[in-house]
């Protein structure tokens, strides 16, 4: 399943018959994802009912059930949900059909397992109503009961991923898969949210960050859910989508700042050896081995800078990064012509200086060589040589990707 490159298409079909809502007067839809949750269901709804009427907010409840086989939409529906059947699986899916169908000026949504408490909802429609525009909930801040989160989603899963977030995107959000959150509707539609599986709770808040949204995070208390059957969320299935989707939104930090290391590292230290060895400690001497590993160190750290600048371009372009950072500027000045004359002087050098290896080993007529400086010479050269055939090849990639660019600008 590609998570980010296309939008999830869900059909959609009202389940059972209701009164028409006059959606100017609604405020709020309270918004459950539901596969198979009969054992649960009909308690959420009976709180988040008993939630509408305490607080006297004019509101829906809606279902977007995801192929239930369990009759969980037969009793959503007898309880006065609204139902709507999403042909697509996944949560991501599930909820974009929600998202879609509802009618309130405000969503709040979360499982329909029990976990979390459709009765207190105090919190987050206070912080909408405030000028929040996503609210997040936080189990850590407001509590996780015994055996409500296994113990790598509490210790691990979590606390890294939510680390992650913060680091890639500065979102002061500390718990980023919170399932209770509350957004404003007209908001979210607007972000246009592609993901179909469980890391559509990532990308709602990423996408909801770059777009300079207002986010707030209350306190929440989860529960064990009142399910007999395991839940649909799979540890390391779902993990590794939640990071992939992180990195994909951060060439910065999957590109760009692990390149800018190894290039660095493998310069400072090819610098240090080009001219012979370098003794470390008394037995440790850093030599002809250790300059080649140098050399590599800059191809790997070289290209995956070009795959930095590249990526970056085209989020820019695509529209789904902010094109106002340092990070775009620099990428917006590199072009195809200016690349490929950088490409020529490094080709340039580096057959030099393989040119001139070649000749002082025919000067002692292709012999045994006496120390390490003509094989550092050829490794040097080599190095050149190959940055500057990716500067090369990127730098006309660079100029397909932007194609598109100037054919629109072309027909403006």
């Amino acid at each position: 399943m590609n998570s980010t490159s296309h939008k999830a298409t869900n059909s959609t079909t009202e389940y059972g018959h209701h009164a028409p809502i006059e959606t100017n007067d609604v405020e709020l839809t309270i918004l459950m994802p539901c596969l198979n949750e009969a054992e649960t269901i009909e308690i959420c709804i009976e709180k988040a009912k008993a939630f509408l009427e305490r607080t006297r907010v004019t509101g829906e409840i809606l279902v977007a059930d995801n192929g239930s086989t369990d009759g969980s939409q037969v009793l959503a529906a007898k309880l006065g949900a609204r139902v709507i059947s999403v042909t697509q699986r996944g949560y991501g899916a599930a909820l974009q059909a929600g998202i879609q169908s509802a009618i309130g000026q405000f969503i709040i949504m979360a499982d329909a397992d029990d976990s979390y408490d459709f009765g207190n909802l105090d919190d987050f429609l206070s912080a909408l109503r405030g000028g929040a525009e996503l609210v997040m909930g936080n189990r850590f801040a407001g509590g996780i009961k015994p055996g409500a989160m296994p113990f790598l989603h509490r210790y691990l899963g979590n606390p890294v991923l939510s680390s992650l977030g913060r680091m890639f995107f500065g979102i002061p959000v500390r718990d980023f898969h919170c399932g209770l959150r509350g957004f404003r509707t007209d908001a979210i539609r607007a972000l246009g949210l592609t993901t179909s599986g469980m890391e559509f709770a990532s990308e709602m808040v990423v996408r909801s960050a770059i777009a300079g949204l207002r986010i707030e995070e209350v306190p929440t208390t989860l529960s064990p859910d009142g399910r007999s059957r395991a839940p649909h969320l799979k540890t390391w299935r779902d993990g590794w989508r939640h990071l992939k989707f992180l990195l994909m939104y951060s060439p910065r930090w999957l590109f760009i700042i692990p390149g800018g290391t190894l290039s660095a590292l493998g310069v400072t230290g090819a610098a240090m050896l080009l001219v012979g060895p370098f003794a470390v400690a008394q037995n440790v001497v850093l030599d002809l081995n250790s300059f080649l590993a140098c050399c590599f160190l800059v191809v790997i750290g070289t290209q995956l800078l070009f795959y930095g600048i590249l990526s970056r371009d085209f989020a820019n372009r695509a529209g789904f990064l902010p094109a106002r950072t340092r990070a775009s500027a620099i990428a917006r000045r590199f072009t195809t012509d200016g690349m490929v004359w950088l490409a020529v002087v490094l080709m340039t050098a580096g057959l030099g200086l393989f040119i001139y290896a070649i000749s002082a080993w025919a000067s002692v007529s292709f012999g045994p060589l006496i120390g390490s400086t003509i094989p550092r010479m050829v490794a040097g050269g080599l190095t050149l040589l190959v940055i500057g055939m990716q500067t090369f090849f990127s730098a006309f990639l660079l100029g397909i990707l932007r194609i598109e660019k100037l054919a629109t600008r072309a027909n403006d």
